[in-house]
């Protein structure tokens, strides 16, 4: 696929993964803004040459790894285990390698992994899942999380029975109680409690092992076509800029693509997102890479595998020089964009955006807020006044991650200021030691009196 068939054509695959929310920027952006043919050289060797374009979609990693071990697709986007597999599977192909050329998105904690159980269940967290059902897309990012997880606690294999089910099958087993939970990849943990039939009771950043996807080329064709390689790497880093650009607007973009609701996209790509997007290849995310490596080894989906060699810098370190940008600087840089502005209610500048919150007003703004006090109190006179919304975020006090307002645990203290958290056992923590009472939303909304 990847030779031309005649002098005049070549033929090139991606494969991406639409709704997997943190590989936006190095898929379905750079397809539907075409990004990728802008960037495409014209002279030299491709005069005149018809240059084709394949986008193939998948659900998950491991039928992408399929499509480049045939030769279908030359360029793939997957998450961390998915990837590792990758490359691990063309190690012995005589053929072509593979390499990694560039990161999509990342969370450095872990966070986009999760597992989530029916709103109405009365589980809470792993161990409370003992003899349960769990589906989870077997071979993807959230498949390695749930192994992982179950090395650190100690759990026995059987613990659970681990079936695996796509996420969409996963999702409406798990609407209509068929599956006790089911973990999943980035949106899903956040976007099946978004649509108010699940809550979550575990999160990848409880492994202590950041979360990425990236994206692997073969090495045939990135070595017989580097000019090629550079224009999607161009193209990624347009993305990228596109986001960050407008979040509404990417985010209400990308869910018009995707059919991934707009709030669920914002809450991972906006500003102090749960993800941040940035292609440079980092050392903590290759780190967690061998760390993934000795997970599946441990399990005997693997033998040796040296990940040093399988990643390549040299196209997005070159893809930066071209623009003026300092490579070595951002690949060190684990910074990501973050909420600012000035809070209407409290009448003060955001100062500590990890302590923030926003309202996306229906049909309207998304407004920043200086803390969660100061959002609850402004989500609370908008609906005073009758002011529709489309969602509330703050961020989780013991771990910076953003959160829906509505989804999160409150701890409220007399004299303190509202603390919200993911997870309702880090709550329950905070209280005993703060002094307070962990409350739901509701409660909150009527404690707040903001500032």
């Amino acid at each position: 696929m990847a030779a031309p068939a005649s002098a005049e054509t070549l033929t090139i695959g991606v494969g991406t993964q639409d709704t997997t929310t943190n590989t936006a920027t190095t898929g379905v952006v750079v397809r539907e803004l075409k990004l990728f043919e802008k960037h495409m050289p014209r002279d030299g060797k491709y005069a005149g040459m018809d240059i084709k374009l394949e986008w193939q979609n998948f659900t998950s990693g491991p039928p992408v790894t399929n499509g480049m071990m045939a030769n279908k697709l030359q360029f793939g986007a997957m998450g961390d285990y998915p990837l590792i597999v990758n490359g691990y599977t063309f190690q012995n192909n005589p053929e072509s390698k593979t390499q990694l050329i560039a990161v999509a998105a990342y969370n450095l904690y872990g966070s986009g992994n999760g597992v989530v159980v029916n709103k109405d269940s009365a589980y809470y967290s792993l161990a409370d899942l003992k003899g349960k059902v769990v589906s989870v897309p077997f071979g993807s990012a959230a498949h390695g999380m749930v192994l992982k997880a179950m090395q650190d606690a100690k759990l026995p294999k059987d613990y659970f029975t681990l079936v695996s089910q796509s996420p969409e099958v996963g999702a409406t087993n798990l609407k209509e109680n068929k599956i006790d939970a089911h973990a999943d990849f980035v949106p899903f943990a956040e976007l099946l409690p978004f649509r108010g039939f699940a809550r979550k009771v575990f999160d990848g950043v409880q492994t202590n092992l950041p979360t990425w996807h990236g994206v692997v080329a073969r090495t045939d064709f990135a070595e017989k076509y580097p000019e090629i390689v550079d224009a999607y790497l161009q193209a990624v880093l347009d993305a990228d800029a596109w986001v960050k650009e407008d979040p509404k607007r990417a985010a209400e973009m990308i869910a018009k693509w995707t059919g991934t609701d707009k709030e669920v996209v914002y809450i991972f790509l906006g500003p102090s997102g749960i993800m941040t997007v940035d292609p440079t290849i980092k050392t903590p995310l290759i780190d967690a890479a061998r760390e993934d490596v000795k997970v599946l080894q441990e399990l005997g989906k693997m033998k040796a595998f040296d990940v040093g060699p399988w990643v390549n810098d040299k196209y997005i370190r070159a893809a930066f020089k071209e623009r003026g940008m300092d490579y070595d600087k951002q690949a060190a840089s684990t910074d990501n964009y973050e909420v600012k502005g000035e809070d209407g209610f409290c009448k003060k500048p955001v100062s500590e955006p990890r302590k923030a919150g926003e309202i996306w007003i229906k049909d309207g703004d998304i407004l920043p807020f200086s803390s969660a006090s100061c959002t609850l109190g402004a989500y609370r006179d908008y609906q005073s006044k009758g002011t529709a919304m489309n969602v509330a975020y703050v961020f989780d006090t013991a771990r910076g991650i953003k959160l829906f307002a509505d989804k999160a645990f409150y701890v409220v203290a007399d004299k303190t200021e509202m603390a919200p958290f993911m997870l309702k056992q880090d709550a329950e923590a905070y209280a005993a030691k703060a002094g307070g009472k962990v409350v739901p939303f509701e409660d909150a909304l009527a404690a707040a009196t903001g500032g």
